[in-house]
Formats: C-alpha cells, sequence, structure tokens
C-alpha cells in the first residue's frame, strides 16, 4: 500500500533516518485489533537514551502536531495512532484502505507485484538435469517445477531469463552403457520405450560385473575411446541422447516446461582444457597422490579436485568450465544452480575455485539446494522397484482426481473431465513440490495433495473458480457496476472480514518479492493460500450477488475479482494453470 511508505517518509523525517530504513523495520500487527501498521521503537532506546515506550510516545505527538501539508493530509486517510509496549500503532481509516488496495489492485491487472527491477539483466537458471539414458524421476521432479518457478520469479521482475537444462550425459557410465548394447541391446525395445531398455542392459551390466569383473575394463576402454571420438561410441552415445531427449521432451511439454538450452556435460568437456591452462598459469592446480586439486583452505573447503591421476576429468571441472562459458556468452547478472541439497560441498567448491581464479562477482553464482521426496506407507507402488518415475506421479494424480471430478460431476462430458483432470492433477503434483520451504523433504500423500479443502492445489483452483462462478451468475446491471466502480463504492468494504481479505491481498506484491529474493516460492505459495482462506470465509458469511443494495454488492463482486486474479498471478508463477470449472 501506497499509504506505508507515506508513513515511512513522515517517521523518517522525523527520525533523521533514510525511508528504505524505516519500511524496513515496519510491520503488520498480528491482530487486527492492534492496527494495519506498527513501528516497533526498540532499536532507537539507546540512540535516544529513552525507552521504547517513550520514544513511541514522542513519534506520536510529532505526528499529532505536525503542520506540515503532507502529514496533515496522511492523517486525514488515518483513523487514529496508539502506543502499546513500545510499538507506535497506525490504525488507517477503512474506507480508505480498502479504496486504496482494490485501486492498486485494479490498475496491476493480472500480475500484481510485477516489476522492472531485473530490465536489460540476464538471469540463468539451471534445473531439472536428468540424466541420459536413466528414468526421469520424482528428484528431477522437484528440481523441474522449483526451477521453472525460480525462472518465472525472474521473468515477473523483468529478467530476461535462459532456461538451462545441463543434462547429464557424460561420463563413465556412457562406457558402461555402450559395452551393454553391444552385449545385450534390442533395437525394437529401443524405439519402443528408450528409457526401459537403456535402464534394462546398464542394470544388468551390473549384475553381470558382479562374476567378470572384466566388464569394467571394458567399460573404461570404451569411455575412453568415446573421450577420444572414436566413431562407433559417438554414434552410439549420440543415439542414446537422442532418444532420451525425446522422451524427457514429451513430459517437458506435458507440464508446458520448455528451456533455452540444454548443452550438457558432454559439451563443456572440451573446454577443459583452457580451465587447466589458467589454473597451472596462476600456480592455483597443486598435485596430490597423482591427481591435480586446487586447495581451498581459506574457505574452510577440502581441496577440489580438477583432474584424475589418470588425467581424466570429473564433473567439478566441467562445472567450473561452464561457469567462464555462460559468463563469456550471456554476460549473466546471476547463474542459479537448481540442484539437490547433496550437492552442497560441490557448488561451494566450484564457486571457490572461481573466485580463486579472479572470476568476477563470484556471488552472482548461486546454488539454489532443494530436499528428497519421499512417499507416505503404501501411497505409491511403481513398475521400477525404489525409482519413483514422476510420469507415473503424474498419470496417479490425473487419475485420482478424474475420479473425484465424475463423481461430483455426473453429467459432465469426458472431454471436458480429461483436460480439467489435466489440470488439476498436473497441478496437484506441483504444488506439493512448492508449498512448504524448498529444503524440506516432501512427503507425499494422496489424502493431502488432493483435498478439495487443505492445503493443495484443488483448493485453491476451487476458490479461482468460485470467483469466476460469481462473474458468470452476476445479473448485467451488477457488471457494469462492477466495471464503472468508484471510490465511494469500494469504501464500503469496511466489515471485518472484508477488511483482512483486503490486506491479504495487499501483502501478495511483498511475497513475490521476497519469494525472489529468497529463491523460495513456498512464500507465494502460503500468500495465495492466505487469500483464499480469508475469501472462503467471507463468501460463507456474507452476501455478494444479493447484498442489501447494490453499491455494496458491485464492491463486493470487485473483491472477488481481485481475489481471483491475484490467486491466478500466484499459481501461474508456480507453473499452475488456472481452471474456470470444477
Amino acid at each position: 500500500m501506497r499509504i506505508v511508505n507515506d508513513i515511512a517518509v513522515a517517521l523518517a523525517t522525523y527520525l533523521e533516518e533514510d525511508t528504505s530504513d524505516v519500511v524496513m523495520n515496519l510491520a503488520s500487527p498480528p491482530r487486527p485489533e492492534m492496527g494495519d501498521v506498527a513501528f516497533p521503537c526498540f532499536r532507537l532506546a539507546k540512540r535516544f537514551r529513552k525507552s521504547p515506550h517513550d520514544i513511541a510516545n514522542n513519534l506520536k505527538k510529532h505526528f499529532e502536531a505536525d503542520e506540515c501539508s503532507d502529514t496533515v493530509e496522511l492523517l486525514t486517510k488515518i483513523d487514529r495512532i496508539e502506543t502499546a509496549g513500545g510499538y507506535l500503532n497506525f490504525f488507517i481509516r477503512r474506507d480508505f484502505l480498502a479504496q486504496s488496495i482494490m485501486r492498486e489492485s485494479i490498475e496491476s491487472g493480472g500480475r500484481p507485484g510485477k516489476s522492472c527491477e531485473g530490465e536489460g539483466k540476464t538471469v540463468i537458471v539451471e534445473y531439472s538435469s536428468p540424466n541420459i539414458a536413466k528414468p526421469f524421476h520424482v528428484g528431477h521432479g522437484f528440481s523441474t517445477f522449483l526451477g521453472e518457478a525460480i525462472a518465472n520469479l525472474y521473468e515477473y521482475a523483468g529478467y530476461k531469463v535462459e532456461r538451462f537444462n545441463h543434462l547429464g550425459d557424460y561420463g563413465t557410465q556412457f562406457g558402461k552403457l555402450i559395452v551393454a548394447w553391444k552385449l545385450w541391446g534390442d533395437i525394437d525395445a529401443l524405439e519402443a520405450s528408450p528409457i526401459d531398455e537403456l535402464t534394462r542392459i546398464y542394470v544388468k551390466f551390473h549384475d553381470v560385473a558382479e562374476t567378470k569383473p572384466e566388464l569394467e575394463d571394458e567399460a573404461r576402454a570404451a569411455f575412453g575411446r568415446l573421450e577420444q571420438g572414436g566413431k562407433e561410441e559417438t554414434t552410439l552415445w549420440q543415439r542414446f541422447r537422442d532418444v532420451s531427449l525425446r522422451e524427457f521432451n514429451r513430459i517437458y511439454e506435458r507440464v508446458g516446461i520448455h528451456f533455452d538450452n540444454t548443452n550438457g556435460e558432454s559439451f563443456y568437456s572440451p573446454l577443459i582444457a583452457a580451465v587447466v591452462d589458467e589454473l597451472e598459469k596462476k600456480n592455483l592446480l597443486v598435485e596430490s597422490d597423482g591427481a591435480h586439486v586446487v586447495n581451498l583452505e581459506e574457505f574452510d573447503l577440502n581441496p577440489c579436485l580438477i583432474l584424475k591421476s589418470d588425467g581424466s576429468t570429473i564433473y567439478a571441472s566441467r562445472d567450473i568450465a561452464s561457469i567462464f562459458y555462460r559468463r563469456r556468452e550471456y554476460n549473466f547478472d546471476r547463474n542459479i544452480y537448481v540442484v539437490g541439497i547433496p550437492q552442497k560441498n560441490h557448488f561451494n567448491q566450484v564457486f571457490a575455485v572461481v573466485e580463486k581464479m579472479g572470476f568476477p562477482n563470484p556471488e552472482s553464482n548461486v546454488h539454489v539446494a532443494f530436499g528428497t521426496v519421499k512417499f507416505a506407507d503404501g501411497a505409491f507402488s511403481t513398475r521400477t522397484g525404489n525409482v519413483i518415475i514422476l510420469e507415473d506421479l503424474l498419470d496417479t494424480s490425473v487419475a485420482k482426481t478424474r475420479a473425484i471430478i465424475e463423481t461430483n460431476n455426473p453429467t459432465m462430458e469426458p472431454s471436458e473431465i480429461d483436460g480439467i483432470a489435466e489440470k488439476i492433477g498436473v497441478g496437484a503434483v506441483r504444488y506439493t513440490f512448492l508449498r512448504n520451504g524448498r529444503e524440506r523433504d516432501i512427503v507425499f500423500s494422496w489424502d493431502d495433495v488432493l483435498d478439495f479443502e487443505g492445503d493443495s492445489a484443488p483448493y485453491l483452483l476451487y476458490t479461482v473458480t468460485r470467483c469466476v462462478s460469481l462473474e458468470r451468475k452476476a445479473p448485467e446491471s451488477l457488471l457494469e457496476r462492477a466495471d464503472n466502480i468508484s471510490d465511494g463504492e469500494l469504501g464500503l468494504l469496511v466489515s471485518d472480514e472484508e477488511q483482512e481479505l483486503l490486506k491479504e491481498i495487499s501483502r501478495f506484491p511483498h511475497s513475490v518479492l521476497s519469494a525472489r529474493e529468497a529463491h523460495e516460492p513456498s512464500v507465494i505459495m502460503r500468500q495465495i493460500m492466505a487469500i483464499a482462506r480469508s475469501f472462503n470465509t467471507f463468501y460463507h458469511n456474507a452476501q455478494i450477488l444479493r447484498a442489501e443494495n447494490e453499491a455494496l454488492g458491485a464492491a463486493r463482486l470487485v473483491l472477488a475479482q481481485a481475489v481471483g486474479r491475484t490467486i491466478s498471478a500466484g499459481l501461474r508463477i508456480a507453473g499452475i494453470e488456472p481452471v474456470e470449472k470444477m
């Protein structure tokens, strides 16, 4: 709300502080009876050598005695100012609060909280990053949905976002896969179900190698030939990569995600020689038991391995090369890696190495870590043992959603049910990945995921459809009045429940900013859930289309429209498309 900034300006003038510092200290009281905006005075006690209570009282007197035109105008919008326990509490006039919040909502349209902060800046977000020839499991789903939400957050702030899918397409496992294919590969099975076939022969390689360890030597030799550009090995590797990508892209298409760059580890491997040369020039590369490492004692980290004793590289070498490549080609403002918690040490080492190499603004490289995915007992059965395939999870969610819709809507057309079930089912899975802090482990329970009354995507989507339904059912005269709503009509939204809902809507823009700064989409998810809860309480207790007069009905309809817009904006940032019917 703009009035919050006006209060901050006045306080900053009295205190001779920067307005931004005062804004950071302003807070929303936990209960309505404590006011709408609170300023804690505790940090000022040492400076003024007074108690926080006395400072709050003095500030209150300053406000009430100030004859400055700006302050006089500000006070016309404030009902009263109170002090309590070292806090200065402002009670904004209810009619003005309603007018202010609703006008800001109407002006922002379908993108509340958007900004131009990132104009002219590029952000790279690397996420998903499945391994070629291996199943696309739920762990990749966590990275995929979290990364897409973070990319959306940056785009929402005006940044140019480059979406990178750093494919795991290189390493000694490809030597094993090449050997396994020559021994047991089935071309028809590969065409029919690429990942299943490649997984089958890879598992078989390990099973057989337990009794025939010479297979490991053959695999190392095969990977060596691949590194040297061997024709047969390169052809097989390219085929494995192509069929795997075909499968992955089918999943990405389903969830509406598209990448700008799919350079994998193989792309960066030829660039490692230049990195090694630079490390040697700067005397940063040291020998350790035949291998070559960079010491990171000053960062309180273990040495980072760059070259193995046999001269081969590891993925740390490739990640270092990728950072310099991305800086050169994209001149990024931030380079973000959405990768699981177990890789924290790896990225700490990689970022420390590039900092020692003199990389400009090393803090622009950011690791966004996330937890693991678990399932409640009996929540999920899988066709691949302990690996839970993301597509199986999506299919199950959609099927369960379809069954619920069919039960509740026996006359709905099957084709319409299919479309709605797909959106809700996929959205329910996405929301489950994003609703809690990203470093917390996720425990899937279908009762929670598809609970239409709980902390779930279906509940949020149902709230949006409820708002849409109100607009659909409203008489033409009410819709016309809502389209031309006056400040006087908006000022009628003064009940406790209307005021609480308005405040929740007003908090959404800040939740967008906080979510982006912390790379934590759950902040937005919590806020739109708070809006939905508040709206549904209001909806059940107030007449909207049958209000006591048309002016109040129009104001309440505009309020419902603001709820629908705001929740929809949050859902879209999360990659969840709203539906109009459920």
